[in-house]
């Protein structure tokens, strides 16, 4: 086997619910399965971008899916099927990627570090403490997530201000099970206190304990209601991207559609 000299860029905060340990093990798993001829090369000449066929994604993130468990110990799958398909992801046997439409989110880090295998295993441990409390609680998230699934799916077919304010009460509702769950943090309290301030829903994103929460900004938000929330966020020691919720999914790019910036960090590397 020959050996190989990887360099890794990214734009993500690690440590912080975004996901990006599973983003590396998506990029890693497609780049090695494509050095080594396990699936193709899909990059032809002149295109800038392009996407591998669906039975090789499956087999991407079938490898991904290994290299979270080294990471995570016992990951959901949920994160490394969003880094290869993209889109929003349903956790089942084989992912399933709904049409969804693009929502406005602000994301916030509130630069507490974390571990997701601590918070996994601590939550773990409360369920199984306390099973006839914690497992209603656990259905009902579960039902939260089915809930904004069939307002979402609804959304693209019939666009309405009315769908924002049900998502807007699911996410208050998710966060008070979250926190029940013990995966809370005075910081992303303190979050969700800001942003409720100016009229505006919040909850935490990832294994919590810290890390980022998301904030869902209607179309009609008002610019200054989202700089002025910004404002306090940062004023607490907080980070924020306004951005949108949906990408395409692992993709080969080609040198000349990458960006100075990219390409220097990984010359650097």
């Amino acid at each position: 086997i020959p050996s190989v000299d990887m360099v890794v860029w990214s734009e993500l905060p690690t440590g912080a619910g975004l996901g990006s340990s599973a983003a590396y093990s998506v990029c890693l798993a497609a780049a090695l399965l494509t050095a080594s001829g396990a699936i193709s090369c899909p990059l032809r000449e002149g295109q800038s971008t392009a996407r591998w066929a669906a039975e090789e994604l499956t087999l991407i993130n079938s490898w991904a899916l290994r290299g979270e468990r080294v990471i995570h110990g016992s990951p959901s799958g949920v994160d490394n099927a969003v880094g290869t398909w993209g889109r929003c992801v349903l956790p089942a046997k084989s992912p399933v990627a709904p049409r969804v439409p693009m929502l406005r989110i602000l994301l916030t880090n509130t630069k507490v570090p974390r571990s997701t295998k601590a918070l996994v295993a601590t939550a773990k441990e409360k369920i199984q403490k306390f099973p006839a409390i914690m497992t209603p609680v656990l259905d009902s998230i579960d039902a939260i997530s089915r809930e904004c699934q069939s307002v979402l799916e609804a959304m693209p077919e019939n666009p309405s201000p009315e769908h924002y304010p049900v998502l807007e009460e699911l996410f208050d509702i998710n966060q008070q099970q979250l926190n029940v769950l013990g995966v809370g943090h005075p910081s992303l309290d303190r979050l969700c206190q800001v942003t409720a301030s100016h009229g505006l829903h919040s909850k935490l994103t990832g294994a919590g304990g810290g890390g980022c929460g998301i904030t869902l900004l209607r179309p009609d938000t008002s610019p200054l209601v989202v700089e002025a929330a910004k404002g306090d966020l940062c004023a607490c020691g907080f980070e924020c991207w306004e951005t949108q919720l949906g990408a395409p999914g692992v993709t080969l790019h080609s040198p000349s559609a990458l960006s100075a910036q990219v390409l220097q960090a990984l010359s650097e590397g």
